[in-house]
């Protein structure tokens, strides 16, 4: 009888922590804002991985799965970053930006990192840090694409930026 008591409590204490989890995850979920960002490898030689067969449509199919993967889990709250530079060669990160507007089909905002970017200042012929004038011109694509946050290095310009963005959309 001793060892049906020892068993009992056992079940029951993991009964209650199991109820703690699943409380303790629902709570996590509701707290929690899922960025997914496109990035499949380590920095050091995702630039060997750049071929895709059809580049457009296995970026969509990516985050399709990481938003559904997330909603399994009942988190809601799911921001997308197409991880520009990372594993995409200087042509593949202009044809993501021009068709970034498809990343709103999702319904979740787009986060948007192409600060001093070497697609930038490659493009140029400069530096990252001499690329300023291009990096605000492709945050104001960014923004008509429909992206929702941008991450930057230079915030006063980004302002200024989102400023008149702001100011062509009232107009």
């Amino acid at each position: 009888t001793k060892l049906v008591t020892l068993v009992t409590k056992l079940v029951t204490l993991v009964t209650k922590l199991a109820t703690l989890v699943t409380k303790l995850v629902t709570l996590v979920t509701k707290l929690v804002t899922f960025v997914t960002k496109l990035v499949t490898l380590v920095p050091k030689d995702m630039q060997e991985h750049t071929h895709y067969d059809h580049f457009l449509q296995e970026i969509l199919s990516y985050f399709s799965q990481k938003i559904d993967s997330a909603k399994k889990y009942q988190i809601t709250d799911i921001i997308i970053d197409p991880g520009y530079g990372f594993a995409k060669t200087t042509q593949q990160n202009f044809e993501l930006l021009r068709e970034s507007q498809l990343l709103n089909t999702f319904g979740v905002p787009v986060l948007t990192g192409l600060s001093r970017k070497s697609m930038i200042y490659k493009t140029l012929n400069t530096t990252a840090e001499e690329a300023l004038n291009g990096t605000t011109a492709l945050h104001m694509q960014a923004l008509l694409n429909g992206s929702s946050m941008l991450r930057v290095h230079d915030v006063a310009a980004a302002k200024e930026c989102i400023l008149l963005y702001e100011a062509l959309q009232k107009a």
